[in-house]
């Protein structure tokens, strides 16, 4: 029961904390030149970015066996040169995770990055700070509370992610069969017991983080 319960929560706090750290470094640079950019080129990558909330995790997951399947290029190329399998790993639990929990990362950030005004960023440059420092020293400060309800929400949605990471890592237990997955199993088996317990668990993890990042951003209003 011990090993059963616990292995499940520990890979899940592990994939979704790198994920929400992938997400982040991806979603915030991102962010920051949607909001400096209009046109067909910036809402086309806005869209594309979205797409994850949107699409079936069956479709999202489909994708993704497509980019790193072991037929694919990427795929391919990652195991004849590296050796490196990703599928049906607790490494594409964490791709699968941090796709879903990107837009909502960009989107929060973009919304941050979007009430800043521009006249700082521009008085900044008229004393020579480059674009840069500008980023890290006047944009990220300013758009900090945004970045924050980012994390959190990116967290929560890869503590919970399950059709995509499904269909890319599988259901292995003991290697990538995260908490939502796990669910899943024990009410499929009639262990209402173990599925009780697990519920719990997700729940009460997924709202002690949001609580905590909730105190963070109050903490941190200024």
């Amino acid at each position: 029961m011990l090993d059963t319960t616990w292995f499940p929560v520990l890979l899940s706090l592990r994939v979704a904390s790198l994920a929400t750290l992938g997400a982040l470094a991806v979603g915030v640079p991102l962010a920051a030149v949607l909001a400096r950019r209009r046109g067909w080129g910036a809402d086309l990558l806005s869209a594309t970015v979205t797409l994850p909330l949107v699409l079936p995790p069956t479709v999202l997951g489909y994708y993704l066996l497509v980019v790193i399947g072991r037929r694919s290029v990427v795929g391919a190329f990652l195991e004849e040169r590296f050796g490196v399998v990703l599928v049906f790993t607790w490494q594409a639990a964490v791709l699968a995770a941090m796709v879903v929990a990107l837009p909502l990362v960009v989107r929060s950030a973009l919304a941050a990055f979007e009430s800043i005004d521009p006249r700082l960023e521009a008085a900044a440059r008229t004393l020579g700070r480059s674009e840069l420092a500008i980023f890290f020293t006047v944009s990220l400060p300013l758009a900090w509370r945004g970045l924050v309800a980012g994390t959190v929400l990116a967290f929560a949605r890869a503590m919970g992610e399950f059709g995509a990471t499904l269909m890319v890592a599988g259901n292995i237990p003991g290697k990538t069969q995260t908490l939502s997955i796990a669910i899943y199993d024990a009410v499929q088996a009639g262990r209402a017991d173990l599925a009780n317990s697990l519920v719990v668990l997700i729940s009460l993890v997924t709202i002690g983080a949001l609580v905590l990042l909730a105190r963070v951003a109050r903490l941190t209003r200024w």
